[in-house]
Formats: C-alpha cells, structure tokens, sequence
C-alpha cells in the first residue's frame, strides 16, 4: 500500500484542478482498502476515496485528511455474469463485455471513471443505466465494520441515485457484480433516440454489440465527453448537472415562463419520469438561458461542444469553476425558475 504525504489531487481527477490531500493512500488489494478505511475510522481521520475522479471537484484548499485512492484490480466473467473489482477502468471493462458478445452495458462506453463508482451514482448514458443489470454490490460498511453484499433492491437506485449516494458516509464499494445478456452478438434494444439515429435503426432493435459501442463513442467524442489529455473540452466531469425532473404542478409553471420568454410556440424537452413527474433538459435550459457553447472568458468555460459540460481550460482553480456553475444555475433560475442540481461530488466547496 503506497503512501504520500501533501499529496497533489488535481492530477487524480478529470477536472485536473483542487488541492493536495494530507496523506494519500493507493490500494490494490480489497483487505488493502478496507485497512485503510478502518485506520482512518478508528483515528477519527477524515476520508476522501477517489476511484477515477470522473466525478469530483475537489476544493482549492484540498483535503485534510486520508485520502483513498482505490487501484485494486479484477475483471471475471463466468456465463453471463460479470464482477468488478471497484478500481477497475469502467470504459475499459465495458469493451471487454463487448468483445465477449454480452449485452447489457454496451451504450455505457467510453464513461470515465471506475466500476466502483458505477453503482453509487447509476451511472446511464443512451438509454441505460447500471441499475438495470447490477445484481449485487460488496461493499466495506464503515456503521458495521465489516464487508456486506446488498442486492439490487438494497442499492435503492433512481435516476443519478443510489444508497450509497443518500448516505455517502457509510460504504465503501469494493466489488460490483452485473448480470449481462447473450443476445447472439446483438446489442439490448436501442431505446436512445440519438443513439438509433446514429446507427440508422429503430428504437427498439438490436445492433451488433461493437457497432453500438462505436457509435456511442463517437457520439460522446463529438460533445467532448471521452478523455483527450490534448482536448481541454475533455477536463470537465462530463455532465456537471442533472436533469431535473419536476412534478406536474412545477412543469405547468415552467411551461408558462418557457412561453413567456421564448415565444407561444415554444415546446421544451419533456420525457415522462412517472408518478406524474417530467424530466427536461438541463442542457437545454443552459443554452436558453444564454449560457452557449464557450460561454466565459477566464479558465473555467462550459465546453465548446456541449453546454452541459464545464471545463478547465488550463489553469483553473476550483474557485472559477464553481463561480462559473453558481452563474449558470442563477441564470437558469432566473430564466425559467427551475434550479440545477450538480452532479459531481464537491470537496470543501459548494454550490
């Protein structure tokens, strides 16, 4: 187990800005991770566990504290059954399941990050989400000092949510298992409309699994959504806001001020989320809003190939980033009277 002290994060996450850590912490094995977690616990020290840090912003000042990184290593396959270890490559493992012929994950390619993490933001790009094929999660549970197993239902997922999420305190994920389907090459149903246009298809046909996995991959490289060092659109945490999904009442009310600003005619996004909720754009509130592609002018901008998406163009600090996304939430509030939620998790900082 390595160990650093004054450690530099920034390079451990995709945003590529934030402080050092206090002590640093790389585990390869799960009786790795759960020492290190229980050594923190048992101190009092607080604990940052990082897997890819595709999804993290961490604050100017770092982090006082240990922080975890999880690097351990495990990609089986038995039938159709696929487990993970947490530090595994997610894209990477994703063009496994695909050269082995199993459907189920296939449209999740190219997503930065580790398998841990997975599971504890349900993870879906193109009409899937790890929810849908996620059996079961092993995880360290710091309350009970010991490694558990949760079932599907236990993992209590919804949209961008999870257990582990509501109560980020508790687990620490070590192994995450997947029930995937063999479908004779062929992929699961296409649902994403912009994913079966891009393959020329019908929502609810199947696709050869690679033909899928390239499509999604150049459709996510076109809104600078896979990991280019030389591509500053690429240091961002992909989406940095979720969808959000309003009841009747608050859709009504949106509608209306949509109308009042953007003409009678104009329709925004509407997806049904049930029990009499509606999911929109956040992307295309951002851009309504007058947040466009490029929009600022300092080292934090929203990306030149997709408004969702806020980026380091070399050189930020934590500081313009959030004061970038703190804009682009006042504004889009102002707008439309619908307030954005971050999806990344923030590290001594907020919104």
């Amino acid at each position: 187990m390595q160990e650093l002290h004054d450690a530099p994060l920034a390079p451990l996450t995709t945003f590529r800005l934030g402080g050092p850590a206090t002590r640093l912490v790389t585990a390869t094995t799960d009786a790795e991770v759960i020492a290190a977690v229980r050594a923190a616990d048992d101190s009092g020290t607080p604990l940052l566990v990082i897997g890819g840090g595709s999804n993290l912003v961490i604050g100017d000042k770092g982090f006082d504290g240990t922080a975890l990184r999880i690097a351990t290593t495990g990609f089986e396959l038995r039938g159709t059954t696929l487990e993970l270890a947490a530090g595994e490559v997610w894209t990477d493992a994703v063009a496994r399941t695909v050269e082995a012929g199993l459907a189920g994950i296939e449209c999740l390619a190219g997503i930065p990050g580790s398998a841990g993490a997975t599971p504890i933001q349900n993870v879906g790009a193109y009409g899937q989400e790890v929810s849908a094929t996620v059996t079961e999660v092993v995880a360290y549970d710091r309350r009970a000092g010991e490694a558990v197993t949760l079932t599907n239902a236990e993992c209590a997922f919804s949209y961008r949510h999870s257990r582990f999420k509501a109560d980020p305190e508790r687990y620490v994920v070590l192994r995450v298992r997947f029930g995937l389907e063999d479908a004779g090459g062929l992929s699961a149903p296409v649902r994403y409309a912009e994913a079966a246009r891009a393959l020329g298809v019908e929502p609810g046909d199947r696709v050869p699994l690679a033909e899928v996995r390239e499509a999604v991959l150049k459709l996510r490289a076109g809104k600078g959504m896979v990991l280019d060092p030389e591509d500053h659109d690429t240091w961002s945490a992909g989406s940095f806001f979720t969808n959000p999904i309003l009841t009747d009442e608050q859709f009504a009310a949106f509608h209306a001020r949509v109308r009042e600003r953007l003409g009678d005619a104009a329709e925004p996004p509407a997806y049904p989320a049930g029990d009499g909720r509606t999911k929109t754009s956040a992307a295309w509130l951002i851009d309504k809003a007058g947040f466009t592609k490029g929009y600022g002018s300092g080292a934090a901008r929203i990306s030149t190939k997709h408004t969702l998406a806020l980026t380091n163009r070399g050189g930020a600090t934590a500081e313009d980033l959030l004061a970038l996304a703190r804009e682009v939430v006042a504004g889009v509030r102002e707008a439309f009277g619908v307030t954005l939620v971050n999806e990344p998790v923030t590290v001594g900082v907020s919104l």
